[in-house]
């Protein structure tokens, strides 16, 4: 498969909902996936099962689990897996960013996120990858809401959380995006370099501190369609893990926003 192929069947022309797995994105380039997980034992063996063979290298970072998550990160899968295990609960930023940081080690060409929950359909991360093969992008965030239909997967409170913080993010970053809170998305290994992973927020919140980081780096940003997954479990978003945070780390990000504006350095988001 080419990469004009390869793009041309970007998830724009995924109408169905079950389109055939996409093949290895060519020319060649390295592939990573980051995992983080927080007792995810029931559902971390269908994640890892589900990934495409020509995915290179896995990291599962294993956030302190109480549960069985580090002993089914450990099973035979089709990819080879590497397990890293943080001595007490840091926060799925801070476990994205030990994935990140282990990528950079492999010199690894794009690193994807995916979460232990199955969440994230596998048939995506080809797409995902796509503008990062092309050179066209330097980070790509998935968008559940331009998926066909997508909203309507959504339970209600979470659909209006992810309405109101893409709103909040946009005015913040510059950045056209829908769904910030997203955490399905690649980014390039030359762009993680560039930015400041031990200032990223640890915590809920993260996608949306790395999108204004990123942002204010200058580097590429674009949206690639995926389908959101959900079976019935409860919203995430909360007044006190989520919202507070977020208006906190929104405010310092639009106050360096203004300053790097005032200072005329980097390109404008």
């Amino acid at each position: 498969m080419t990469v004009s192929t390869l793009i041309a069947e970007r998830p724009q022309s995924y109408l169905p909902l079950r389109p055939r797995r996409m093949a290895a994105p060519t020319p060649r380039k390295t592939v990573g996936v980051v995992v983080p997980a927080y007792n995810e034992g029931k559902l971390l063996g269908r994640t890892l099962a589900g990934l495409p063979p020509w995915v290179d290298h896995v990291v599962v970072v294993d956030d302190a689990s109480a549960d069985n998550t580090r002993a089914v990160a450990l099973r035979e899968y089709r990819v080879p897996i590497r397990v890293v295990t943080h001595a007490r609960n840091r926060g799925v930023g801070a476990a994205i960013v030990t994935g990140y940081r282990a990528c950079l080690d492999e010199g690894l060409d794009i690193v994807v996120v995916m979460g232990g929950d199955n969440q994230m359909h596998p048939d995506d991360l080809g797409p995902l990858v796509a503008p990062l093969v092309a050179g066209e992008s330097d980070y790509v965030m998935g968008d559940r809401l331009a998926w066909p239909g997508g909203w309507r997967e959504f339970p209600k409170t979470r659909l209006f959380g992810v309405v109101g913080l893409g709103v909040l993010t946009r005015a913040i970053t510059g950045v056209p995006v829908r769904d910030a809170q997203c955490g399905y998305t690649a980014i390039s290994g030359d762009a993680l370099r560039k930015l400041p992973l031990d200032e990223l927020y640890p915590r809920y919140g993260f996608p949306n501190d790395l999108l204004a980081k990123v942002a204010l780096a200058g580097l590429q940003v674009t949206t690639c369609p995926v389908r959101p997954v959900y079976a019935g479990e409860r919203s995430d978003l909360r007044i006190a893990t989520v919202v507070a945070p977020l208006l906190r780390i929104s405010a310092a990000n639009a106050l360096a926003r203004v300053a790097r504006r005032a200072t005329g350095a980097g390109r404008p988001p």
